[in-house]
């Protein structure tokens, strides 16, 4: 594990500072600021208050005068304006924001699920990112074993005691990535899988409409989250939901596109939003 990201899971360590570069300013970018500065109903001198740059300029940049624009300076008025830096230099980020990579493997033997589990979270491992793993104890332990000393890289946790409630579950996941983000992480990789067994046909329901969800309250997370399901305990019927809600089909070495998925809003609206 790096410096880096040790830092960003945690570990004090101190990280060389990086040398901020200009960038060209979009045709956009002043009136993108103009537009979400008179949205608030602030003047030039509230946001130049508010993100630390020079009331000179702001009029510049919204202008249209200046050509060269620090990236600190696009990150200091999106922050201060409450809108991402891709919306102010109108990338196309802005209007698709995919950034979440989420997967659905389906396994039937503990071989097959350390298979695609402990690569995903090796390659994890070898890119800085941070780790979770919300699993079964059973699982918790074949993955402690089958990783070895790298298994402190990983947070793990009881996925009896995650799941308690989909909101809470929701809730932890969401409190995870933005925090270890704001520590500094690249990227967060989860693998998560809740404990199977004894789920009515309406629990099962739920389950797949939260999954759904992750889609849309997750979209801008930088994050890829690996939704386990083992065959041995789950219908046929089920397996089929969970490659209707995951864009993504993780096996062994491999990801591909899920020929069955559906938009959160088409799926939610075929089974029902409650």
């Amino acid at each position: 594990m790096t410096h880096y990201q040790k830092e960003a899971c945690g570990t004090d360590v101190n990280v060389p500072e990086r040398r901020m570069n200009r960038q060209m300013a979009s045709p956009r970018l002043g009136a993108s600021v103009k537009s979400a500065r008179e949205r608030l109903g602030w003047s030039r001198e509230a946001l130049a208050y508010h993100s630390g740059l020079s009331w000179a300029a702001i009029a510049q940049i919204e202008s249209g005068r200046r050509r060269e624009v620090r990236v600190s300076s696009l990150v200091a008025l999106a922050s201060a304006l409450g809108v991402s830096v891709d919306y102010l230099v109108g990338r196309a980020a802005t209007a698709s924001p995919g950034l979440l990579n989420h997967r659905v493997l389906s396994y039937g033997s503990d071989d097959a699920y350390l298979a695609a589990a402990v690569p995903f979270l090796l390659e994890g491992l070898a890119h800085d990112d941070c780790l979770m793993a919300v699993t079964t104890i059973a699982h918790i332990g074949v993955l402690r074993d089958a990783l070895g000393s790298n298994a402190r890289h990983v947070e793990f946790q009881d996925a009896s005691e995650w799941y308690v409630s989909l909101l809470g579950a929701a809730s932890g996941y969401r409190t995870f990535v933005q925090e270890r983000f704001e520590r500094g992480a690249p990227w967060i990789r989860i693998v998560g899988e809740p404990v199977w067994g004894g789920w009515s046909d309406d629990e099962t329901a739920e389950w797949f409409r939260y999954e759904a969800m992750i889609n849309l309250s997750f979209a801008s997370s930088p994050a890829t989250i690996v939704c386990t399901y083992d065959t041995r305990a789950m219908s046929e019927s089920a397996i089929e939901s969970a490659h209707r809600t995951h864009p993504h089909v993780a096996s062994a070495g491999d990801v591909t596109a899920s020929a069955a998925y559906q938009e959160p809003e088409d799926y939610l609206l075929s089974v029902g939003l409650s």
